[in-house]
């Protein structure tokens, strides 16, 4: 007994230390003063070991290396930011905003603000916590699955093993490594010959991927959270997300202190630029900021797009510029047969890494630049985005630079080119387009999409194995992946026997696929992740996608004539009708992943919701419409069955009114059921 009360007063001394040195940042804790109590505490669950428990201090540095990570699917899904480069991008953004809250409300909102936060530039981390005590935390991955690194996590002092509530809750946070761990780092391995990381979010990264918590543990990484994506309703009461932030902090975790609440696009900016000046001044990278709608409220009625929230935007700091000279320019065919000219480069370093290579887009942006081989010019990298060419020095010119002509034949099948008018925002100009489907270029990437991560996801089939089976013969389309065989791979070059049992299990566990990610498999141009989740979750089979027309097509949201065009052709053609054919014959199988319905009692019922509800988020009563057969439409008629109305309800309740459309409060909607 005197061994339980012993290590709970030892166990909480210790976190309290943990949090004011990790956390609070008390300069009055020393490691020495920590060590004694851990070794004290490690000597009594020695003897006690079956008093040992998950959250203990000891706990944090535990466990053998794994042989891998394991997949663990989100309970809530984890978007991305849409970004901004300036302040037109930002009053866009804003304006975009106030016209869906001036449609569901109304009217434009006279007390909307914003919470402006540092963009670390780290890892997106999802923490599970259940009654407190902390479970699982998983890489963001593609949103829908990540994997789970819980034992990484956990020898990150910052991150508490056991919240200062008894809550269940799924936190969000970065974690990063500092500047001055890089250098240590990079010193270690430059002495040993390993190639040095090039900027803490890469060493991060590598860091992470560790199987050994204790490799973990040494490289001192961070974690600052910044969003609860999902809690008890009984335990917190949220409303803003100031109050999500203090929230945070109050449960006991390490959070941005530099955030700011602005009412102004003038305030955002002025935050902005202030955080540029000293963006080198924190422990970790920052990209920018990320400005997000404050109230919950709001962003309940603004929602998400299919890949991210519509409350929320990051505004980047500019791209980091170099100066190279152009050594070549080449033409690269991509999977849809568009052909962009790519400059060739001597090095230069951005961003903490050394580029060769920069797109140059299209034909049309060559003249606009006015670029010749043998040109000096400024090159700029954003974050991951690949470099391009900003601007020519032209006053450095000696007279033996090249003009680059336009190519007039395919470089890989020499047939003829097409072109194709391009437009919207960035891409105005001509694309050249390869005429020829059988092209080899177009046939290798396609292919290379075909296994990519967010699509099949076949594990070991980089671009080289796919060029080398294409080579051989082996495959002559992405059908013909899944009827390799041991035999087929083993004598080739690069192949041991276990290699090539590797990618034919790799092949053989790729076989069972979303519908959605099929659809973005395909590669059908203009139809890209989100596209492919909205086709997918509205006819829910591939025949009905198949057969749809391009009116069908049009009616869904953000499907636009060009992309319903795109589809109704892709599918028209016999090829591609025999290739889905081909697929399923050789052991694909198309998992659907709609619900099964609670019943039929909305069946033929038509819904237009507005205002907000006081239990029910917009998603949840949808799913709840849709589980019960009935549909969510987005404008009022005479044919809508009901409008179901919450707080502050717009237009669409007048309208409702005015048609003698069925209004039902929240209460009437579930009697309804």
């Amino acid at each position: 007994m005197l061994d339980i009360k012993k290590i709970e007063k030892l166990r909480a001394q210790i976190d309290d230390l943990r949090h004011r040195y990790h956390v609070l940042n008390d300069p009055e804790v020393t490691d020495q003063m920590y060590d004694g109590l851990m070794d004290e505490l490690r000597k009594i669950e020695s003897v006690h070991p079956e008093l040992i428990t998950p959250d203990s201090p000891t706990q944090r540095v535990a466990g053998k290396p794994l042989d891998k990570f394991t997949k663990v699917i989100h309970t809530v899904t984890q978007w991305s930011f849409d970004d901004a480069f300036d302040r037109q991008d930002l009053e866009n953004w804003q304006e975009r905003n106030l016209k869906i809250l001036e449609k569901e409300l109304g009217n434009r909102p006279k007390d909307l603000n914003y919470v402006c936060e540092l963009k670390i530039d780290g890892l997106h981390m999802v923490l599970t916590y259940e009654k407190g005590i902390l479970k699982t935390v998983a890489t963001r991955g593609d949103g829908k699955i990540g994997e789970d690194v819980t034992n990484n996590i956990k020898t990150i002092h910052s991150v508490p093993l056991r919240l200062n509530k008894e809550i269940n809750l799924i936190a969000e946070g970065e974690t990063w490594l500092s500047a001055k761990m890089l250098t240590k780092l990079n010193k270690q391995r430059e002495k040993v010959g390993e190639p040095l990381f090039a900027n803490p979010r890469n060493a991060a990264a590598g860091t992470i991927r560790q199987l050994d918590p204790k490799i973990v543990d040494e490289r001192k990484l961070g974690l600052t959270a910044y969003d609860i994506s999902k809690f008890d309703n009984q335990d917190l009461d949220i409303n803003s997300q100031e109050e999500e932030l203090k929230t945070l902090y109050n449960l006991g975790f390490l959070t941005d202190t530099h955030w700011k609440v602005c009412k102004t696009i003038d305030d955002i900016w002025k935050f902005y630029e202030e955080l540029q000046k000293k963006k080198n001044s924190f422990d970790f990278w920052i990209d920018g900021v990320v400005i997000k709608i404050n109230q919950v409220k709001y962003q309940t009625q603004l929602g998400f797009t299919g890949k991210a929230p519509r409350w929320a935007i990051a505004l980047k700091f500019p791209a980091e510029q170099g100066i190279t000279k152009i050594k070549d320019i080449y033409w690269q065919v991509g999977r849809t047969g568009a052909l962009t000219p790519v400059a060739l480069m001597e090095p230069v370093k951005l961003a903490g890494t050394t580029v060769t290579h920069a797109t140059l887009h299209n034909f049309d942006e060559i003249q606009r630049l006015g670029v010749r081989i043998g040109d000096s010019v400024v090159v700029e990298k954003a974050g991951d985005i690949i470099p391009k060419v900003i601007r020519v020095l032209d006053k450095l010119r000696n007279g033996e630079e090249k003009k680059v002509k336009k190519i007039s034949k395919c470089p890989v099948c020499h047939s003829e080119i097409k072109r194709y008018q391009l437009s919207g925002e960035n891409k105005e100009g001509v694309a050249l387009i390869c005429s020829n489907n059988k092209c080899y270029a177009k046939e290798l990437e396609n292919l290379i999409h075909f296994v990519s991560k967010k699509a099949f996801n076949i594990d070991g089939m980089g671009k080289k194995i796919v060029e080398q089976l294409l080579d051989e013969g082996l495959i002559k389309n992405s059908a013909d992946i899944f009827t390799l065989k041991l035999g087929d791979l083993e004598l080739l070059e690069r192949f041991a026997n276990k290699s090539a049992q590797n990618l034919i299990e790799a092949i053989e566990n790729s076989k069972k696929i979303s519908l959605a990610r099929f659809i973005f498999a395909l590669g059908i141009l203009h139809v890209g992740e989100e596209t492919a989740e909205k086709l997918a979750e509205h006819f829910n089979s591939l025949k009905k996608i198949m057969l749809a027309n391009q009116e069908e097509l049009e009616n869904l949201s953000d499907i636009g004539p060009r992309v319903a065009q795109s589809i109704v052709d892709y599918f028209g053609d016999k090829e591609n009708q025999k290739l889905g054919v081909d697929l399923l014959n050789n052991g694909v199988i198309i998992i659907t992943t709609k619900k099964q319905k609670d019943s039929n009692k909305l069946e033929g019922l038509t819904f237009v919701l507005t205002g907000t509800l006081a239990n029910l988020t917009r998603e949840e009563i949808t799913e709840k419409i849709k589980n019960n057969g009935g549909q969510v439409i987005g404008s009022v008629s005479k044919k809508t069955s009901y409008v179901v109305a919450g707080e502050n309800p717009g237009s669409k309740y007048d309208k409702a009114q005015e048609l003698g459309v069925n209004i039902l409060d929240e209460n009437g909607f579930l009697k309804l059921l």
